[in-house]
């Protein structure tokens, strides 16, 4: 069995979509019609830059999405395969999971694109830059992540009497969860980690703590846009971020995307799931990022990242 899967924000990078552009006019047409539904020349700062405006969580949101659904388009199209035909799951790691369902043919690319960019504004809005902070744990499963946030909590709360936000955003693998919340506790954590069993706790340059109860107005922004949006059901389930388990029905659909937006991100679960329902393939679009950890959570799994037109045709040759 064979899932598709699409990464998330950390995963942009100046030039992407470039050479993919440059060889498909398949790919061509993915970020035009980004272009238009978004009234911005997104694949120009994909492609050219500046860094600093790229990674913007508006602009890197929507790009992410865009590279990886034009890679999937040229699959499809200049391999005459199909999502359907060829993938038994969907899954993406967090704004990755708005990829997914356009894969399957959830959203349309137009909508796909604005809902994101209206995510990425109101993730940015919830929380004034500053307060807010997220932080990488390594050599930490989700048991000592959760013990770090709890014992940071703890601290500032002795200290000042607050009871600030610490908590796990992301559990991405055995070895690598993401915590999120108030700045000062997430020094905190970075502070004690170590003494709690951590390797190593290294600060993130996000703009934003996703993932974290912080997050509630974006999660009302979206659950509003999620309302008004056309949704259909996925040609293909979707394990979704919040409930680690296949979801098809519409409402299911749109009740995980608003819980993800303060909810923990069950990567490492989900791909368990995945494993244990049958799948040994797991194919990333766009990225190079989810396939390590597969293979960190899933040993015996057969990862495979598509980015270029190599690894299209590379890719087809399996399928």
């Amino acid at each position: 069995m064979r899932a598709f899967i699409f990464p998330g924000q950390g995963s942009q990078s100046v030039g992407m979509g470039k050479a993919l552009a440059d060889a498909s006019p398949y790919a061509r047409e993915v970020f035009q019609e980004v272009d238009e539904a978004l009234g911005q020349n997104l694949f120009r700062l994909m492609a050219e830059g500046p860094a600093e405006e790229l990674t913007l969580t508006e602009n890197a949101q929507p790009a992410i999405m865009a590279n990886a659904i034009a890679t999937l388009r040229v699959l499809e199209r200049e391999g005459g395969v199909s999502l359907a035909d060829k993938a038994d799951f969907v899954a993406g790691h967090s704004l990755g999971e708005y990829s997914a369902l356009c894969a399957a043919g959830t959203f349309d690319l137009a909508t796909t694109a604005r809902l994101l960019k209206l995510r990425g504004q109101a993730m940015q809005a919830a929380v004034p830059v500053g307060v807010g902070a997220m932080a990488a744990l390594l050599g930490a499963d989700l048991e000592k992540a959760e013990a770090i946030a709890a014992a940071a909590i703890e601290a500032v709360r002795a200290e000042t009497g607050e009871t600030l936000v610490c908590a796990v955003a992301n559990d991405n693998d055995p070895s690598q969860v993401v915590i999120s919340g108030h700045k000062e506790a997430i020094d905190r954590a970075v502070a004690l980690a170590k003494d709690h069993g951590a390797k190593r706790a290294l600060p993130l340059p996000v703009s934003a703590p996703f993932h974290c109860s912080l997050m509630q107005s974006a999660a009302e922004a979206m659950e509003q846009a999620l309302a008004e949006a056309r949704i259909a059901a996925p040609l293909v389930p979707l394990y979704c971020n919040v409930g680690a388990a296949p979801v098809g029905a519409v409402d299911a659909i749109r009740t995980g995307l608003v819980r993800q937006v303060t909810g923990m991100v069950r990567w490492r679960e989900s791909v368990l799931a995945m494993h244990e329902a049958g799948v040994s393939d797991f194919v990333e679009f766009g990225g190079k990022v989810l396939g390590p950890m597969v293979k960190r959570i899933a040993p015996d799994a057969a990862p495979l990242s598509v980015v270029t037109m190599d690894d299209i045709e590379a890719l087809l040759k399996t399928l």
